[in-house]
């Protein structure tokens, strides 16, 4: 196996002008506040979910995104120009949150579907401040929404396991089993089933989003049974996910263990310790980074979509299947563009739930 790292993602001929200027335009007037006609004293910061900023996939995705953003403006990381605040437990978003209220951030992003309730409720008692969920939707003027299509990158990287697969079984291992979720699962079963409709896809849930030791253990037992490859959609957890395939890939270099990353090119994490193997098979990119610094640029412009939602999916290049690593074969990367051409066209309807999934025949 190579391990040249190539830096390319199918479908992901990314400019930010491109991509960003084709995810939504505002008629709104310059709106007023601070910020709007300051450059130099716009102010943004994020809140994780409990996988951490370093968590190699959906807030580190987001963070580098507002790193970005404030490097090209110029601004300093801390108060007054760009930041984050690491949450450690589900009941430290809403103190997180108001943390950044008080230091005056402009732009407030709670980062993850966990966050949606505290961000309708400090939204709601603080009017003039701007609030931004991502993976979530909120109804409220001074809130804007960021989501993807999850659903259809995680199609593609299905057709790429079930074509890769030796065994025929593949697994899917979730953070929570929630709607978000769900649509990581349906989207790669879907996948994986219209290549191979006889294939075994096993899935399972860890429960939370930083519980790699949770991810490390249902990874053990599905390739105990027999499965190759495990397509991971749980942030932090994902983490055990990638150690267990590592530490079976280095006590026997012919173990066929694969892992599919998620969010990020995850091709790193796949390294395996004092040898020159990799098992990231390949991994679903969801350019987080590019939303948030989006969305910041058009709030620092006057621009800010307030009660707007803003999806991105594989029509604005926001979703795909990374190729570092040379992991995936000619022909599964010949149907991989296949079926995206499909799906940009409307011939695929892909599901985002179990009940659309089982209406499906393959």
């Amino acid at each position: 196996m190579k391990k040249r790292k190539m830096g390319l993602a199918l479908s992901l001929v990314l400019a930010a002008g491109t991509i960003l200027g084709a995810c939504g335009t505002s008629d709104d007037k310059k709106e007023e506040g601070k910020g709007s006609d300051d450059k130099k004293n716009f102010s943004v910061a994020m809140v994780t979910d409990v996988g951490g900023v370093d968590d190699k996939s959906f807030n580190q995705s987001a963070w580098e995104g507002i790193q970005a953003f404030g490097k090209e403006n110029g601004l300093k990381k801390g108060k007054g120009g760009y930041d984050y605040l690491q949450s450690k437990s589900d009941a430290d978003y809403a103190t997180n949150l108001n943390t950044l209220v008080r230091n005056e951030f402009d732009l407030i992003y709670g980062i993850g579907f966990k966050l949606v309730e505290d961000i309708k409720e400090i939204a709601s008692q603080r009017p003039d401040n701007k609030f931004a969920i991502v993976d979530e939707v909120v109804d409220a003027k001074n809130v804007a929404s960021i989501t993807f299509k999850e659903e259809q990158g995680s199609f593609l990287v299905g057709v790429a396991a079930a074509l890769s697969s030796k065994s025929d079984k593949v697994g899917f291992i979730g953070g929570m089993d929630s709607p978000l979720i769900n649509k990581f699962e349906a989207g790669f079963t879907a996948g994986v089933k219209s290549v191979k409709p006889n294939a075994d896809v096993k899935v399972q849930y860890a429960g939370g989003f930083d519980k790699a030791d949770i991810g490390k253990e249902m990874a053990n037992s599905m390739y105990k049974q027999g499965v190759d490859i495990i397509f991971h959609a749980s942030g932090g957890t994902g983490n055990g996910v990638f150690t267990a395939a590592t530490e079976l890939k280095k006590k026997d270099n012919n173990a066929n263990v694969w892992v599919i990353g998620v969010d990020s090119d995850q091709f790193e994490e796949g390294n395996v310790p004092g040898t020159d193997l990799n098992i990231t098979l390949t991994s679903m990119i969801k350019r987080v980074d590019l939303a948030v610094k989006d969305l910041a640029t058009k709030t620092m412009n006057g621009e800010f979509p307030g009660g707007k939602t803003i999806q991105y999916g594989l029509d604005e290049d926001a979703v795909g299947v990374a190729t570092t690593g040379d992991h995936l074969s000619a022909d599964t990367l010949k149907a991989v563009q296949e079926w995206t051409e499909k799906i940009k066209a409307g011939e695929v309807k892909i599901p985002t739930t179990r009940e659309e999934l089982k209406a499906m025949k393959f």
